[in-house]
């Protein structure tokens, strides 16, 4: 493609350290352990602690493959622009799009928690009105849509506030849940083993929601073209994220299981920290707690915002989809084409969303269908680091392990959940999370017979690493201005 794309998005802007703040920001521990905790229990039971352990091996794996092509290939589509560089460009656009549907189904279904969250603060009964902690949820979606808007400066210093007060808090009460003397039942180091799982099918079921929990610490790569030194910094502040948020979710799982009876958990399907806040501290923890998850739940709409629009972006750009969702604002450089439009779409469904029952009913489908697409676009990337690094595999024990045979089992991991959990999902999340994909074809089939280059792809192959990121021609030098990479379709 030629080099007159008009202005890119912000180079450099980002450090490690801030990177490592969206990534863990991304996977948004206290709102995915209140919100999913209750899912979670009602699959496995006790075995939840060992879903998501056995669930982190494979999701470190599927890390590893993200880290490595990224450092082959700067592109803010990530997953959308490997997998078509090295798999097929339908598998490509595949992943960018469940992508795009998991994120704009989450943007509902983070939004409700959001509202009910902080009307829980006011008044325990304001916080099962679903229709006003939509109109609430709605309101904060549109505050953190004008700060993605504003560029990846502003979001990022808005994301150190929010997810350092919230890490904060989960810290003090990681510790108070480990001092805490009441229990419902003695901790068994048989909930980190197979013992609990019911079959097969059950661990599947567990695994989907497990990775669910992890989902959103690769938005470092769709931030990519914004960092410096990307090449190694949004792979290892995602590696780090992905540690950091497993030692949460066991601790505070773990702490679920001990401290509250199955009644409690299903009595509290959305709120199950606050319930917990209560039982360690008892006046000022549920309270604590329930800010924690506000924060979380406001932090990762920011980043789900900024996976969506990203990929929206390097798809507009490529021509997979229209070419205006690839137009950067002048001044942000932000795409705001595609903000508006996700922000747009996303609103329609909050008022849809109103129709479809309560809080938990809402999330419990939403969680499914959006796990039944990020073990497509997760299982796709690690199936591409593997064909990327292929003719270097078998150059050191490092490489066959770390390229080769941890993202090949991630990849296999995240098929298998797939295919697996089809069975025991409903029938509204399999149709949310099969229909969401389907729905892909129609823009797929439609840019590729207008042309798209984007379906005749230079291959990518790790022996050929692109080289440094260019400057455009007539850009006047200022490395502000980035268009992506030279081998860019």
């Amino acid at each position: 493609m030629s080099n007159n794309r008009g202005r890119g998005l912000q180079a450099n802007v980002l450090g490690t350290f801030d990177t490592v703040v969206m990534a863990v920001a991304g996977s948004a521990p206290a709102y995915s352990i209140a919100a999913t905790t209750a899912v979670l229990v009602g699959a496995v039971g006790l075995a939840s602690p060992a879903a998501l352990l056995y669930c982190a091996i494979p999701m470190l794996g599927i890390a590893l493959a993200f880290s490595r092509l990224s450092r082959i290939d700067v592109n803010a589509g990530a997953s959308y622009s490997w997998v078509g560089r090295t798999l097929h460009p339908f598998l490509g656009f595949v992943s960018g799009w469940a992508l795009v549907i998991s994120t704009t189904i989450f943007m509902v279904a983070g939004s409700l928690p959001a509202g009910s969250m902080t009307l829980a603060l006011f008044d325990e009964e304001l916080a099962e009105n679903t229709a006003l902690s939509t109109l609430v949820g709605a309101c904060w979606f549109l505050v953190m849509l004008l700060v993605v808007l504003g560029g990846a400066r502003l979001t990022v210093r808005a994301q150190i506030v929010m997810s350092g007060i919230e890490l904060a808090i989960l810290a003090l009460f990681a510790v108070l849940a480990v001092l805490h003397s009441g229990s419902a039942r003695a901790f068994d180091w048989s909930w980190l083993g197979f013992d609990h799982f019911d079959g097969v099918t059950g661990f599947a079921s567990g695994a989907l929601i497990a990775a669910f929990y992890y989902w959103g610490w690769d938005v470092t790569s769709n931030l990519s073209e914004e960092t410096r030194d990307s090449r190694r910094t949004t792979g290892l502040a995602g590696l780090i994220g992905v540690g950091v948020v497993f030692l949460l979710f066991e601790v505070f799982t773990i702490a679920v299981n001990v401290i509250l009876s199955s009644r409690q958990i299903q009595q509290n399907d959305a709120n199950v920290l606050a319930v917990l806040g209560e039982e360690v501290w008892p006046g000022w923890g549920g309270k604590l707690l329930i800010v924690a998850v506000m924060l979380s739940t406001i932090a990762t709409l920011e980043t789900t915002l900024i996976q969506v629009t990203r990929s929206l972006f390097a798809m507009g750009r490529d021509r997979t989809m229209p070419a205006a969702l690839g137009r950067v604002h002048h001044r942000w450089n932000t795409p705001w084409v595609a903000v508006a439009v996700v922000g747009a779409v996303a609103l329609a469904m909050f008022i849809a969303s109103n129709s479809l029952g309560s809080v938990g009913d809402i999330l419990s489908d939403a969680i499914s269908a959006i796990g039944l697409q990020i073990a497509v676009y997760y299982g796709l990337t690690g199936l591409a680091a593997v064909v990327a690094y292929r003719k270097m595999l078998l150059s050191s024990v490092g490489d066959f392990v770390f390229g080769g045979l941890w993202p090949l089992f991630g990849a296999l991991f995240m098929f298998w959940i797939f295919v697996e959990s089809l069975g025991e999902l409903s029938g509204s999340a399999i149709a949310i999370g099969i229909g969401g994909l389907a729905a892909g074809l129609v823009p797929m089939l439609w840019y590729w017979r207008q042309g798209s280059d984007y379906y005749r792809p230079a291959k990518l192959d790790a022996t050929q690493t692109v080289e440094a990121d260019y400057v455009p021609a007539g850009s006047s030098g200022n490395p502000l201005v980035h268009e992506g990479l030279p081998t860019d379709f």
